[in-house]
């Protein structure tokens, strides 16, 4: 692949932007200025930095995003900023979209890439993909509450009850509860549904991935193999560690 269409494919811009940059020395292959927007490299993996900010070749994006509250998970937010604005610009250039959404309200772990298959892997409702989150309520939590989330509460325009797959109580107002589905506002209807109301929410896990504790409210980290490993797994809505 030429340099000016490896650059395009990474979210830097068009190929005359591309070639541009290549043109003003502001492209280094391997630590070396490369000016030649026409030189051919083999891109898997290729490292490469642009303006000093190192990269590395991915054909596609995976991204884990340590949402912080008061941010919006749409390109055209209304109220608050875009989830997109802590993204580094290529990223969002190259297409990446948020797995599901979180409220704006919500904080914890996003999902982001641009890889159109694993987004459906994530919010089809069918898959039943394990989501885990630290929930804050209003008044204490009691025992019975906790049996009535996993027994299946009712919700307005819902058929069936809708069941948690665990809940842990953790402290007077606090408890761990993972669900399977991804309908809107579904954490704070159910808590309702069982008596009680969210005053924050937190995403801590989605399948066998678990957000790292280091990293901080606001950023972003990539996405390797063993992640993507454990985002496939299937525990009956278990995470450990």
């Amino acid at each position: 692949m030429d340099l000016e269409q490896l650059l395009k494919s990474q979210g830097f811009g068009s190929r005359a932007e591309c070639r541009a940059l290549v043109g003003q020395g502001r492209v280094r292959v391997d630590g070396e200025v490369c000016d030649d927007a026409d030189a051919e490299f083999e891109a898997e993996r290729l490292s490469f930095s642009v303006d000093n900010v190192l990269w590395t070749y991915r054909k596609l994006v995976y991204l884990a995003l340590n949402k912080p509250a008061g941010h919006e998970c749409s390109r055209r937010p209304v109220c608050h900023p875009s989830v997109y604005s802590l993204l580094p610009r290529p990223l969002v250039v190259r297409g990446v979209q948020a797995v599901g959404r979180l409220d704006q309200d919500t904080t914890g772990l996003l999902l982001m890439t641009d890889d159109g298959p694993f987004i459906h892997s994530y919010t089809s409702p069918r898959k039943l993909v394990p989501k885990i989150y630290d929930v804050i309520t209003r008044h204490p939590v009691d025992d019975a509450q906790c049996a009535a989330l996993l027994g299946g509460v009712e919700l307005h325009g819902e058929p069936k009850r809708v069941v948690a797959s665990a809940c842990t109580l953790l402290d007077e107002r606090k408890l761990r509860l993972t669900v399977t589905q991804g309908k809107y506002h579904l954490v704070k209807r159910m808590i309702a549904a069982a008596g009680n109301r969210v005053v924050g929410l937190h995403r801590i896990a989605i399948g066998g991935f678990s957000l790292p504790v280091t990293l901080p409210l606001g950023q972003w980290m990539w996405l390797e193999s063993p992640d993507l490993e454990l985002l496939a797994e299937r525990r009956g809505g278990r995470v450990d560690g």
